[in-house]
Formats: structure tokens, sequence, C-alpha cells
């Protein structure tokens, strides 16, 4: 896949932003109490967490191929969805949100499926992560309020939220009414055209695909398998907690709020969360009474052990997948022949 030149400034931006948080969070943290803190950590339990991971992104890519099985006739075996879902979080570490798109594409390249469609799939699994993410959010409110209201106050300022002039507004509504405008002249320019044909037909097989929720063979199991995946990144939190004796002591809510954290930083358009995930974990261990520099260690083994996990796994599924596409291309051929 080439880049183009805006793309490639975009990843050299999102990357210097990513590296320059990571060495501000860093900055002062000694390499002698780093290793000291290294050579205490139960690596049993960072073990154990990263096993839990693997289940998990096995859960993840069943989860995906209940949507894809509901879209096409075919069956999709779960270890092609798991090698695509694989391949995807590998493409992440260097593309942030590339990812999505680049599963999509390998498993159009293995059993020939509409990227469409599978795009559609991927939409509607990361709307149903989100709206797991917002429960986590409610449940820490309402097992944290007290910290999680202080923090806030200090993140954010509703004088400035609500501080938005007439005029900005007006020059708001104004901007979206010339889009508008240009894109129905876009509209009326490629209408009848072969090029909004093959958009039509994409949009087509992208509706499908976010509406294959109602019509999954196993809905129980799609929905079982979406709560699974959170307990398992829950239990992957708080198993790593019990490897440093500084958040060993945290409570069941205290690491609930920790993994909130965590994951607000994952979103952030930032090859695999670097810096920010580190920043938020050791920024909500400090109101926990741990100390700086051991949140800031906690944060490194939790985002380390799984972009250590997700380099060896998506590197593993770079030859599995070369081996499916090499499997489809002898079936293919017979197909032309018969035809």
């Amino acid at each position: 896949m080439r880049l183009t030149a805006k793309q490639l400034i975009q990843l050299f931006l999102s990357l210097a932003a990513a590296l320059g948080i990571f060495a501000f969070v860093y900055r002062d943290l000694d390499a002698a109490q780093l290793r000291s803190s290294l050579e205490e950590t139960s690596f049993f339990w960072v073990a154990v967490s990263i096993f839990l991971s693997l289940i998990g992104y096995w859960l993840r890519a069943w989860r995906w191929k209940l949507l894809i099985d509901a879209t096409e006739d075919g069956s999709l075996k779960t270890s092609t969805s798991f090698w695509a879902l694989m391949f995807g979080y590998l493409v992440n570490l260097i593309l942030p949100r590339a990812g999505e798109l680049a599963r999509c594409a390998a498993l159009k390249k293995t059993n020939q499926l509409k990227m469409g469609s599978l795009l559609g799939t991927v939409v509607l699994e990361r709307t149903v992560d989100v709206g797991f993410m917002l429960a986590l959010v409610l449940l820490a409110f309402i097992f944290e309020a007290g910290i999680f209201l202080e923090i806030s106050q200090q993140l954010f300022s509703s004088e400035q939220l609500v501080n938005i002039s007439g005029m900005q507004l007006v020059l708001l509504l104004g901007v979206v009414a010339i889009m508008g405008v240009l894109l129905w002249k876009m509209y009326q320019r490629l209408q009848g055209s072969a090029i909004l044909s093959k958009l039509q037909g994409f949009f087509r097989q992208f509706v499908r695909g976010v509406k294959s929720i109602s019509n999954l063979r196993n809905p129980k199991g799609f929905w079982v398998s979406s709560i699974g995946i959170w307990i398992i990144y829950y239990a992957m939190m708080y198993f790593i907690s019990w490897s440093m004796y500084s958040t060993s002591s945290l409570s069941a809510s205290s690491v609930l709020m920790v993994l909130v954290m965590g994951s607000i930083g994952m979103v952030a358009p930032v090859q695999g969360g670097i810096g920010t995930f580190h920043a938020l974990v050791a920024f909500i261990l400090f109101f926990y009474g741990v100390p700086e520099s051991q949140g800031k260690i906690f944060a490194l083994i939790v985002h380390g052990s799984q972009v250590a996990t997700v380099l060896i796994v998506g590197l593993l599924s770079l030859a599995m997948l070369g081996k499916l596409t090499w499997k489809i291309k002898p079936q293919m051929g017979s197909l032309r022949k018969d035809v």
C-alpha cells in the first residue's frame, strides 16, 4: 500500500505527537528506578494478562465472524477473522485507525468478501464497543464519583464550553450551508456516472453490513461475547495491578477507573495509544496514592505487554493470511475454468 504525501505528513505528525507525549511523561523517570521496579515485578501476573488478552482477541474475532456470517451466504472460520483482526491491530501501530480498513481488506483478499459489507460490520462492532465504554464510564462515575468529579473539574471548564457567541454560531451554520451546497453540486455532476454507480453499490453493501445485527444467527452469542470482551479487559488490568506492590492494594472500582482512563487514552489518534495511554493511566493512579514514578512504570508494563503481543501475533498473521490467500487462488482458477 502506497501512502500519499498527505498521509505521510499525517503519519509523521501523529507519530511525533505520540513520541513527544511519551518523552514528556517519562522525562524524569530514572533508569535505575525503572530497572529496580521491573526486577520486583511479578511477571507471572503479566503473563496471565497476556494470555487473557489472546482469549479476548479470539472472542472479538468470533464476534466479528457472527456479523459477517449474517451478511454472507457462507460461514467464515473464526481463525481467519482472528488473523485478519490481528493484522489490523498490527497496522494500527503504524497508521492510526487504518487497521479497521486493513483487516477488511485482508478478508476481501482471502475470502473474496465485499469490502463495503465488511466495513459496515466493523462500524457496527465499534459502535457497540463505544456503548460498552460509555457504560463503563457510568459505572466508574457511580462507584468513584468523588474522584471522577475532581478530575472533571481539573480537565474541563464549564464556562468555556458554554461561552459560544451568536456570531460564532452564525459562522458555523454558514459553513454547514456552504458545504451542503458544494456536496449537492458534486452529486449533480456525478449523477449517472460510473463513479456514482460504484459509490451507490458500496453504500448499499455498507448499509447491509450495519444492518447485519438484525440478521444474526446467534444474537445471544454476539452480546455475551461483547460483555466477555470488556470483562477480559478489566481482568487484564486487575491482574497486572497485582504484579506491582504499589498497585496491588487498588480496589476493584479503582481498577475500573484506571481501565476507563486507559481506554480513553487508546482512542486518541496516535499510534497504538503511545503517550496518551501512559499519561492518563499515570495521572489517575496518582489520585489513588500511587507514586508518580510507579504509576508511569505500571502504564509502561500494561501497554508494553500488549504492544509486544500485537507485534508477535500480528507478524504471525502476515504469514497465515498469505497462506490463506495462496489457498484461495487455485480454487478461483478452477471456478473460472468451469465458467
